[in-house]
């Protein structure tokens, strides 16, 4: 078994403009003025879940010049080079199936490049119960983050409160549903409630199974994936990358997938994180360091 970490690294950061550009975009800036990048910093914190994983990014053909400068452990052919933004589900089948071509046993953990989790050590114990639940069941773990207040910038992952599991001293719970940004008042009764958590866009699952799940509720996405297959690891690869990937249908994979699957289940974070997604949420982790 091997494990696999997916940095989904194309977004253009527009909440943080003019900061944040589509030539320069946050995960490639030094927000933190730490001497890193968020990218940088994201691949040094996975390396804790796993200092033997296998990295691979995904992210523009015109960015690709940042992921070696900023992670050059990274090797070329673990670089995937999207030719337009066609939002996470169709960039997730893409290098899952690519995985898969050489690793059928692989492990996959896939997240987005900009966040911020001071406790690396917190997280990693975390990653690596997601990781091994994933291994007993035909499942696909999400890590949810305990809410520090009523957001209405995330979107909030709802458990199925009695529907608890052991996984090596820490807890899985069962997913009830996904729950859109909400307006300021509801995440209020959400916290109120309890049994909400902010979904970190981070996702855990055995190769084999996300591609089952895709076949099922995506099969338009696989459908174009299963065309470009034949081209990967060949030097005809970015040539029939570039002719079929703008016929993915643009969605996430929350709609594609989590949104419709079963087989859903919740990683709790209670660790401190943040996408910093706007000038006041960096200010307020450049204060609090």
């Amino acid at each position: 078994m091997s494990t696999h970490i997916v940095i989904m690294a194309g977004g253009i950061g527009s909440r943080l403009y003019p900061l944040s550009t589509p030539e320069h975009p946050k995960q490639f800036l030094d927000l933190l003025d730490c001497g890193k990048s968020l990218i940088r910093l994201t691949y040094e914190r996975f390396l804790k879940v796993d200092a033997q994983a296998r990295f691979w990014v995904v992210t523009a053909e015109k960015y690709v010049h940042f992921i070696h400068e900023q992670v050059p452990e990274i090797p070329d052919e673990q670089i995937l080079a999207e030719p337009v933004a066609r939002n996470t589900a169709p960039c997730i089948s893409y290098v899952c199936r690519k995985i898969a071509l050489r690793y059928p046993d692989a492990r996959i953990m896939v997240t987005p490049s900009d966040a911020y989790v001071p406790d690396a050590d917190a997280f990693a114990r975390t990653s690596r119960c997601a990781l091994d639940f994933c291994g007993t069941r035909e499942s696909i773990v999400c890590l949810g983050i305990e809410p520090a207040f009523p957001s209405c910038e995330y979107g909030y992952i709802k458990e199925i409160p009695d529907d608890v599991f052991r996984q090596n001293g820490e807890v899985i719970r069962k997913v009830d549903s996904f729950k859109e940004k909400p307006s300021s008042e509801v995440a209020g009764t959400y916290l109120a409630q309890g049994g909400y958590w902010w979904n970190a866009g981070i996702f855990v699952w055995d190769v084999a199974v996300i591609e089952r799940q895709l076949r099922r509720h995506a099969p338009q996405i696989e459908s174009v994936t299963d065309q470009m297959a034949p081209s990967f690891y060949t030097p005809g690869e970015q040539e029939c990358v570039r002719a079929l990937f703008p016929t993915f249908e643009k969605i996430s994979i929350d709609y594609a997938i989590m949104e419709k699957s079963p087989d859903i289940y919740m990683a709790p974070g209670r660790w401190a994180w943040s996408d910093l997604g706007s000038f006041e949420a960096i200010e307020k982790v450049k204060a609090g360091r």
